[in-house]
Formats: C-alpha cells, structure tokens, sequence
C-alpha cells in the first residue's frame, strides 16, 4: 500500500515547523548584542536562514521513481546558515556594548521581515495540514468503496 500523499505532506509539515523554530529565534534574539566571542571580542546574534531542497531534484530520478510506482517525493532541509548581511550600527553612548563612538552593532535581524517568513511558513503549515487531511479523507473513501 502507497502512502505517498502522507509523505509528501509530513515532509512540508516538519520543515515548516523547522522554519517557524528558527523564525521565533531570530525574533527571540532581536536585541542580542552578545550572541558570541571572536577575537576577544562580543559579536551580534546573527540571523538564522533554513534552507530548503527537494527530495529528488534530478527529473531522471523524478520519472523513474513514478515509473516504478515510488512516485513519493518531499522536501527536506539541507541546512541552517547564517544571514550575511551587515549588522545594524546604533548610536547609544550608553550601552555596555558601545564602542568608542558610541556606536553598538546590533542584530541584523528585522521584525517586519521575520514576521512575513513567521507567516508565511504558518500558511503553508496549515495548506500541508489541509493536504494531509485531503488525503485521509480519499484513503478513507476508497476503504469504504471495498466494503
């Protein structure tokens, strides 16, 4: 018995749930000045991305795995990396983190954008769940049909 929509569907639910970890992270750790030590010195927490592939990304693979009736593809997360962009420079003399200028390098985190990718990965949580329970409910209905 193929339970391929079950499987393609728990793949996207795991990754979006993965997604919104790293999400409400980098909104956890927003105002992070001292995330880490380099160099005898505090850096900024810096900015988690998921990245996200396919299962089987060649189109040979893809075809023959329906060819054979193995037809289950999904995707999975390849792995988390840091976000280069700069950190933002803050004028606050009176921060412990402040350097001589009184500037203090802060994340380069940015709540609007994290929000949009926190809303985002939840959309497509709740279509995944909407497939998941399509396909039981066609499972279900065609148990029924062998009645």
């Amino acid at each position: 018995m193929k339970l391929g929509g079950f499987d393609i569907s728990a793949s996207a639910l795991t990754t979006q749930r993965l997604r919104m970890d790293v999400i409400s992270s980098n909104i956890a750790n927003a105002e992070t000045t001292r995330a880490g030590y380099v160099n005898g010195q505090f850096v900024p927490y810096r900015r988690k991305m998921v990245v996200v592939e396919p299962t089987q990304t060649p189109f040979r693979d893809m075809l023959n795995a329906q060819l054979d009736g193995s037809g289950a593809q999904g995707v999975r997360v390849t792995k988390i990396q840091d976000d280069q962009t700069p950190f933002k420079q803050v004028y606050n003399p009176s921060h412990p983190d402040a350097d001589a200028n009184g500037m203090v390098y802060m994340p380069n985190v940015d709540i609007a954008k994290e929000m949009v990718d926190m809303i985002s990965a939840s959309r497509s949580y709740e279509a995944n769940v909407t497939a998941l329970n399509a396909s039981k409910a066609m499972f279900m209905k065609s148990l029924e049909l062998g009645r």
